[in-house]
């Protein structure tokens, strides 16, 4: 099932930046908000506590020159004697008595006075106070009663006072100003300091990243310098512990392989001597078989045919081990592949048995080891002779663009079960066998593994399959160059053997 992730910010330094970034955001606009609500708070509670003192003050000293009961007139002088005594000429004072009300500038409306304002004033003797919006500013509204000398009653006169606060909003915005002004070195600090720590994270994430990729690539000698004591050098500490369990290891199984290979090259060549005395011996016995008793006649016929499979073991055993010491070499030359195909069923006596569909003579022409394309063609051809069913096909054909990528496509088609689903992605291992209860076989093992690497060393591949009307079908493809361009490359592994032209 296909996972999709949601995409995300890519790379560590990223990360970091952003992270820092965020957090001096947060941390600038929280403390701006708190900074600018107490200094905001502050600064209109000194305002609000000194005009409210200041209007004490002014009345203690104006009311007991205040005729009582007081009319239109001496409420409206009194009003304005109130609003004089400010400094700044912002005071807007309405005084009032019962139903008689008046105000220090003729036609004010006191529109800024609330209802709730004056409900408060009636039924307290303490001053009270409101801000309100007033168009573009902030206005302070204050009310209070007049009581009579030492606070024993209410008077009946109620003093109220608007004063517009906008030197107060200047402050408050310069101090939104300063505040936003402040925010931009914030946050620039902020991805500085996300800059320098991400430097020292990432230095060692990307030490760490190289010796993975050489590790990986094959290095595996390569460890990293551990500095300090922190979780990065416990990492750095891990890796290199790691890497030379690795090493070690590999370097034992690479022994191993060595060694028996070794081994299996050493054998098969020490068996050849004794495989051709063996092999002239029983050369000999089968000309006289005829001559002998039969049940004598019978043993010396299996003794050579066990003989002439022991020595195609042995050969098989050879050219693997060839393949593995990086041994084997390619004989290049520029062939008919047609023909070549031809030859080779010819000298196995397999003309009659085998259908072809090959191209005319010199249609497709090829650089490649005529020696190894007759023992792929061969293996090929007897596996499906051995295991599948007539009638067996032979077909060559060209794949790919003229003088780009030419490749030359040999198939070989049976007509028998085919291949199990089970046994297809291991038919060209070494001695694999499909049945675990077949312990003998006409053929060693290691046709088809040969033919694999017969194959890889020409810079091709080769696969098996099963066809959908039935039977078995291996397809080989084979990179063709011309004499013309002369020009030939194998597969990385072959270049890595010491495969030459």
């Amino acid at each position: 099932m296909k996972r999709f992730r949601v995409p995300q910010l890519r790379g560590l330094r990223t990360r970091l930046v952003v992270a820092f970034a965020l957090v001096a955001a947060l941390t600038a606009a929280t403390t701006g908000a708190l900074s600018f609500r107490e200094a905001r708070t502050g600064l209109l509670q000194q305002s609000q506590d000194t005009v409210i003192a200041q209007l004490r003050a002014q009345a203690n000293r104006l009311a007991p020159e205040v005729v009582a009961p007081p009319d239109q007139a001496e409420l409206r002088r009194f009003a304005a004697a109130m609003a004089a005594t400010d400094p700044s000429g912002t005071w807007r004072v309405m005084a009032t008595y019962r139903n008689l009300s008046a105000t220090s500038v003729a036609g004010d409306r006191f529109e800024e006075l609330t209802p709730a304002l004056r409900k408060a004033v009636d039924t307290r003797l303490a001053t009270v106070f409101q801000r309100v919006n007033s168009g573009d500013h902030t206005a302070l509204v204050v009310g209070m009663s007049v009581t009579f000398a030492g606070g024993v009653g209410d008077s009946g006169l109620q003093v109220f006072l608007i004063v517009a606060q906008t030197k107060e909003q200047a402050y408050v915005d310069a101090l939104v100003t300063a505040i936003e002004r402040a925010t931009v070195p914030a946050l620039a600090l902020a991805v500085l300091l996300a800059l320098l720590a991400a430097r020292g994270v990432l230095r060692p994430v990307r030490a760490l990243r190289g010796a993975t990729r050489s590790i990986a690539e094959g290095r595996l000698d390569t460890r990293l310098a551990v500095d300090g004591s922190d979780e990065l050098a416990d990492l750095s500490h891990t890796f290199n512990e790691t890497a030379a369990a690795l090493e070690a290891s590999v370097a034992e199984l690479r022994g191993m392989e060595a060694r028996a290979r070794r081994f299996a090259a050493d054998v098969s060549h020490e068996l050849r001597t004794p495989l051709a005395a063996m092999s002239a011996v029983t050369d000999v016995l089968d000309e006289d078989a005829a001559r002998l008793d039969p049940d004598t006649a019978t043993a010396v016929r299996l003794i050579s045919e066990e003989t002439v499979k022991l020595a195609r073991l042995v050969d098989d055993l050879m050219e693997i081990s060839r393949f593995d010491a990086g041994a084997a070499v390619l004989h290049l030359d520029e062939i008919d592949l047609a023909e070549s195909l031809r030859r080779t069923l010819a000298a196995r006596g397999w003309t009659d048995l085998v259908d072809t569909e090959l191209p005319p003579p010199d249609a497709l022409r090829g650089r490649v080891d005529p020696r190894r394309l007759d023992v792929v063609v061969a293996n090929l051809v007897g596996n499906a002779l051995r295991h599948g069913a007539r009638p067996v096909r032979l077909r060559l054909t060209e794949a790919g663009r003229p003088a780009v990528e030419r490749r030359a496509v040999i198939e070989v088609l049976d007509s028998g079960p085919g291949i199990p689903d089970a046994v297809l992605p291991h038919v060209f291992e070494r001695f694999y066998k499909s049945d675990a209860a077949r312990t003998r076989t006409e053929g060693s093992g290691l046709g088809l593994a040969i033919t694999a690497e017969n194959v890889r060393v020409h810079g091709g591949s080769v696969r098996a399959a099963n066809r959908p009307e039935g039977g078995a079908v291996f397809t080989v493809e084979l990179p063709l160059h011309n004499e013309q361009s002369g020009q030939w490359q194998a597969d990385g592994d072959a270049s890595a053997r010491g495969i030459r032209a």
